[in-house]
Order: structure tokens, then sequence, then C-alpha cells
């Protein structure tokens, strides 16, 4: 897979990181395998940068690396490694989705086996109002409900359209539409203090 999008302009007038030792700062768990990674104190400064927002240039990885005292091609090779590996899933802008005319969402929970969510899975990745789906059984015996996928659309009646869909395009027909009623936090995780 590619790494991070090439920037418009160099902006190189940093040629070289200073050398540091090497910490463990954080475990990445990719494809079920426990991945420790080896950090610099300058990789760090970087990625203590780059989990919050970049800057609104055409530079935004030059204005990253005079930022983290980096060099540009350091602050890249670090973003596509970590791509690469998997310890990066993705790398993209955040949309506040409200603000395109997105205003509703429903957490929807389904009741569905093992072998049933990984069939299912494909289906709602596919499905461009679903954003999330994950397989979370529950201990507790009154919630039977293990699959979920968070539906978005521009009313209730679409998202409930939605379901809908997905309703009659697979097997599961047990759920329940969790509406979200107040957002209390909406942050993006914070590894890199």
């Amino acid at each position: 897979m590619p790494g991070p999008p090439v920037p418009y302009g160099t902006g190189n007038s940093l040629t070289s990181c200073k050398a540091v030792r090497s910490i463990q700062v954080a475990r990445f768990f990719c494809h079920g395998e426990d991945m420790s990674y080896q950090f610099t104190d300058a990789e760090r400064a970087v990625l203590r940068i780059v989990q919050g927002n970049l800057s609104h240039s055409l530079t935004p990885y030059a204005d990253l690396a005079r930022e983290a005292d980096v060099s540009e091609e350091e602050v890249l090779a670090l973003l596509r490694r970590l791509k690469e590996d998997g310890a990066i899933r993705r790398f993209g802008a955040s949309i506040k989705h409200q603000k395109t005319g997105w205003t509703h969402n429903a957490m929807v929970a389904w009741k569905a086996s093992e072998a049933e969510a990984e069939l299912c899975g494909p289906i709602a990745a596919a499905n461009s109002h679903v954003s999330h789906a994950y397989f979370r059984p529950s201990p507790a015996a009154d919630w039977p409900y293990t699959l979920y996928t968070m539906v978005h659309g521009r009313s209730e009646e679409e998202c409930l359209g939605v379901v809908a869909d997905l309703r009659e395009s697979w097997p599961l027909k047990e759920y329940a539409v969790l509406r979200s009623l107040k957002e209390l936090k909406k942050t993006s995780m914070t590894y890199f203090a």
C-alpha cells in the first residue's frame, strides 16, 4: 500500500535528525501479531505531532519536519514504514459529518454467531452508509447482540432505510437500533503524549 501522500513542496532545510537512544513507547497489534516497535525520541516527536492535525499548508510534511526538528524525508519514511507494517491503518482527513449534512446516526446491534458475523462483515463494509462494524460477544445473558454496525444518514428515515437494506442483504434478522441522543466526547486516541 502506498504511504502518505507526497507533499507539494520539499521544504527540506533540515537534513538529518539527532542521534538519540531508542526507547520502546508502544505496542501495536496487527493481524493478530504483537508487533513491538522501538522509536527514537525524534520519531516520537513526529508521532506526537502527526496524531493531531496537520497544518493547513501546501507543505504539511515539511512543516511537521521543522516542528519535530527532523528532515521531511525522515517524516515520510517513518509514516510509510508504519503504514506498510500495518501500525497505521489509514492516513487521511477526518470530516465533521454533521457539517456536511450527515446529521443522523445509529449503532445497530445484530444477533449473530461468529460464523454469521464473518459472512456479514464484508457486506457491512461494502455499504457506504456504514462506517464501523465490530464483532463483540457479550457475557450478559440478556444481551444477545454481537455484531455492531454504525450507520449514518441525512435523516432518521435514511438510517432506518440502511438498516432495512442490510436486513434484506444478509441472514441476520434480530437487531436493536441504538440511537445517539447526545455526543459526550469524540476525539482521536492520543498514543504519544
